[in-house]
C-alpha cells in the first residue's frame, strides 16, 4: 500500500495514469473490430505516419498535437480507400504508407534538428512527456471515440462481421468504415505520448488477441478486451515505476504475458 501511495503522489504519474487508461480502453474496443477485418496492422501503419507528421512538427516548432492529428486522420481515410478501390489490398497498402511516412520522416528530421530527446520521447514513449494541456486534449479526444463508438456499436458490429449484408440491411458500410479508421486514427495521436509511435500498435492487437482466446461473443470479446487493455496498463506502469523501466515497454510485456497466458490456458482446456 506504501508503495502505491508513493506512486499516486507523483503528478506525472497521475497523468500517465489518466490518459493511458483512456488510450487502452479506445485502443482495445476498435483492436476487437480491426483484428476481425484482418486490417489489425492499421494500427502499426498509422503510427509511422504519426513518427512522419512529428518530425514535421518539430521541425516547424509548431504543436505536435496540431499536425499530426490532421496528417494522421487524412491518412487513415487514404488509407482506407486505396485497400478498397485499387490493386493495393489490406497490408500491402499499409507497408507503402507506413514505409514511405517513416522514411520522409527520417529525412525531415536529419535535415532539422537531427534526433534528439523530444524525438526520442515520442518514438518510444514517455510518462514524463505528458503536460496538462496534453491530459485535457486526450481526455476529450478519447471521450469523444468511446462516445461515437457507444452510439454507433450495432452499426460497427454489422459491418465488422458481413459488410454485404450490413449494406443489404441498409447500413452504409463505407461510412462506418471511415469512422472505424477516423477513430483509430485518433487514438493512435493520442496515444503516441505515452506509448511512443513504435509500440502504439501493441495497444490495439494484444488486448483484442487475448480475449478471442477465451470468449467467441463479439460483445464479450469487447468487454474482456477493454478489461485486460487497462489492467495490463496498470501493470506495465508499475513495472515502469518499480523497475525504472520504459513505460511503453513495460505495458507492452504485460500485454505479452496475459496473451501468453491465457493462450497456455486454452491449450490446457482443449486437451483436457
Amino acid at each position: 500500500m506504501e508503495y502505491i501511495y508513493k506512486l499516486f503522489s507523483y503528478g506525472f504519474i497521475l497523468r500517465a495514469l489518466i490518459v493511458g487508461g483512456v488510450v487502452s480502453l479506445c485502443a482495445s474496443l476498435l483492436g476487437v473490430s480491426l483484428i476481425l477485418k484482418r486490417y489489425s496492422m492499421i494500427g502499426d501503419g498509422l503510427s509511422h505516419v504519426g513518427f512522419g507528421a512529428l518530425s514535421l512538427a518539430l521541425a516547424l516548432n509548431v504543436a505536435p498535437l496540431s499536425i499530426s492529428i490532421p496528417i494522421v486522420v487524412i491518412s487513415a481515410f487514404f488509407l482506407l480507400r486505396l485497400s478498397e478501390n485499387s490493386k493495393i489490398k489490406g497490408d500491402a497498402a499499409i507497408a507503402v504508407i507506413a514505409s514511405s511516412s517513416l522514411a520522409l520522416g527520417v529525412i525531415i528530421t536529419s535535415v532539422s534538428k537531427g534526433m534528439n530527446t523530444d524525438m526520442t520521447s515520442y518514438l518510444f514513449g514517455s510518462i514524463l512527456a505528458m503536460s496538462k494541456s496534453d491530459v485535457y486534449m486526450s481526455v476529450i479526444l478519447s471521450a469523444a471515440v468511446l462516445t461515437l463508438f457507444i452510439l454507433f456499436y450495432n452499426q460497427i458490429f454489422a459491418v465488422t462481421f458481413d459488410e454485404n449484408f450490413a449494406r443489404a440491411t441498409g447500413t452504409n458500410s463505407g461510412l462506418f468504415n471511415m469512422l472505424i479508421a477516423l477513430l483509430t486514427a485518433i487514438t493512435i495521436v493520442v496515444g503516441m505520448r505515452i506509448m511512443g509511435t513504435m509500440l502504439i500498435s501493441s495497444l490495439i492487437i494484444f488486448p483484442g488477441l487475448t480475449s478471442m482466446r477465451v470468449f467467441s461473443s463479439f460483445k464479450k470479446v469487447i468487454i474482456f478486451s477493454a478489461i485486460i487493455s487497462i489492467v495490463c496498463f496498470l501493470l506495465g506502469i508499475l513495472l515502469s515505476f518499480y523497475y525504472s523501466l520504459p513505460a511503453g515497454a513495460s505495458i507492452v510485456v504485460a500485454n505479452l504475458a496475459v496473451f501468453l497466458l491465457f493462450s497456455g490456458y486454452k491449450k490446457i482446456k482443449i486437451t483436457h
